[in-house]
């Protein structure tokens, strides 16, 4: 790179934190939304939601547990109609927008009863539970092209991740070749279960008839992210897994490492997640020929190659030139100046724009299906031991 290369990089890694999002978004309208799943995912939107009252608004709740029900009912206890029934929270004509948080298992269903009902739909990640489902949410949404489906990768979203996504396209980190992602923890993933009956219902994530594990819950986010900045699929996919440390019944994998080969990137991701050890946590780095980014949810750091980091302490150090943050180890430069938000409010944030100008997401029924389906194929290839091809009807358009 010339002189003037390196003067960009540093006026990028200068720049204040900003939201490449909704900035043209009038704020005349107000959504009126249903949350379909009342977990801890559901729940933890609607504090989301509460925090934009300008933009949106809670008016229906629906969970099949009535503890759940209860609770909101507690906290909530007018302005919200409760329901059991999903079909139910469809009929409720007052509403513009149903947000659906329920096991993966029932997503396609809901998905697809939601845009029956003719309402707007924001659907957690992962999209779907199989590549089947993928490709027939995928047929199904051209039947409704008034009706604006986000999907919830909020990472697509996040300043932080939107200005990494940059350096790699500018080519601010050479070539890439590797990218090593983990999402570790140290404790069972069980929730409290006030009736033995519910255990399939409360802890479905642990029983893969309704679950993708470890790959899905947590993997996804940064499979994702991966597809989304370098406009990229694997080609193909190999995981290694087992029940290594909680001999409780589960069926899920306790512990998982699954490598996606990029062939026309030349490139490999490594992705991996275990529940015995938390010491790692969220990590997530890529690495090119010319620096490094390493990544947490709402802070990162560029790890710059020897020349590359020569080159940018010489343009750090002109009279004049604005003046780079350098991680407290003085190795790295700070991406941002400061943390992002949850990345749920972003997501947020441009749902509402999109929803006021009929705009397609940055995360949708195309792309995020293409992860559902990489998701699909590592837990096949984790539970089978095969190593998975990508074929190309999986390419979705």
């Amino acid at each position: 790179m010339k002189r003037r290369d390196f003067v960009k990089l540093s006026a990028l890694l200068s720049a204040s934190t900003v939201l490449p999002l909704s900035a043209g978004a009038p704020n005349d309208k107000v959504y009126s939304i249903g949350i379909l799943g009342y977990g801890d995912r559901g729940s933890g939107l609607h504090q989301v939601l509460n925090s934009m009252p300008g933009k949106f608004i809670v008016r229906g709740i629906c969970d099949d547990l009535p503890e759940r029900l209860d609770k909101a009912k507690r906290n909530f206890p007018t302005g919200i109609q409760f329901h059991r029934d999903y079909r139910a929270l469809l009929d409720q004509r007052n509403l513009d927008v149903i947000l659906v948080a329920t096991p993966l298992y029932l997503h396609f269903d809901h998905a697809k009863a939601v845009l029956d009902s003719g309402k707007h739909l924001f659907l957690e990640k992962t999209m779907v539970f199989n590549t089947a489902q993928a490709i027939e949410l995928n047929k199904i949404k051209g039947k409704y092209p008034n009706q604006v489906i986000q999907i919830g990768h909020q990472y697509r979203y996040s300043p932080l991740y939107f200005k990494v996504k940059e350096m790699i396209k500018e080519g601010w980190l050479g070539k890439v070749t590797q990218v090593s992602a983990r999402w570790d923890r140290n404790n069972d993933w069980r929730r409290p279960v006030p009736n033995p009956e519910l255990e399939r219902k409360i802890n479905w994530r642990m029983y893969k008839e309704y679950s993708g594990g470890l790959v899905a819950e947590l993997l996804s986010h940064q499979m994702d992210f991966i597809h989304w900045a370098f406009d990229a699929r694997p080609s193909s996919i190999y995981g290694v897994g087992g029940i290594d440390h909680f001999k409780d019944g589960r069926e899920t994998f306790d512990n998982v490492q699954v490598t996606l080969r990029y062939e026309q990137e030349g490139m490999v991701g490594n992705f991996g997640a275990t529940c015995a050890n938390q010491y790692e946590g969220y990590s997530f780095k890529i690495k090119g020929s010319k620096g490094m980014v390493s990544l947490l949810m709402n802070e990162g750091i560029f790890y710059p190659e020897p020349e590359t980091r020569a080159e940018l302490e010489q343009v750090d150090g002109v009279s004049g030139a604005t003046r780079l943050t350098w991680s407290s180890d003085k190795k790295g430069v700070k991406i941002l100046d400061q943390p992002t938000r949850d990345g749920s409010f972003y997501a947020m944030e441009d749902y509402y724009r999109c929803l006021m100008e009929s705009e397609l997401p940055y995360s949708n029924i195309i792309n995020a299906g293409k992860t559902a389906i990489a998701v699909a194929l590592a837990n096949e290839s984790l539970y089978t031991g095969k190593k998975m091809d990508w074929r190309p009807e999986f390419d979705l358009g």
